[in-house]
């Protein structure tokens, strides 16, 4: 087969797909940096959530031969943690959303 390419033109192509790796590069690591962005945002929300939570289990009170105790206080926290990361996970408060656009607009002022 005849080979009509000129050196200019072997250039010009090898510019082109590098360029086109650059891209897909970019848009890779784009992506994932959106993925760090909305894991960070969503764990932002169930943090609040469980913190708006905490004032509602204070009051209660827990009397009994199994009840009370630092061992109580320690599972509690953990349940409000669990809490707020399934209300995250569900988007029920909606706080991860903002904080992933006001997150993305502080990225592309950099």
């Amino acid at each position: 087969m005849n080979n009509t390419m000129t050196p200019d033109t072997t250039i010009a192509l090898l510019q082109a797909s590098q360029s086109q790796a650059a891209t897909g590069a970019k848009k890779i690591k784009d992506a994932q940096q959106l993925e760090k962005i909305s894991k960070a945002a969503e764990e932002f929300e169930a943090v609040f959530a469980a913190e708006l939570m905490k004032p509602m289990f204070e009051g209660l009170e827990t009397d009994g031969m199994f009840g009370g105790g630092k061992g109580e206080e320690i599972f509690r926290g953990m349940m409000l943690q669990e809490y707020g990361k399934m209300m995250a996970k569900n988007g029920s408060i909606g706080i991860a959303d903002s904080v992933r656009s006001e997150m993305i607009k502080m990225q592309e002022q950099q």
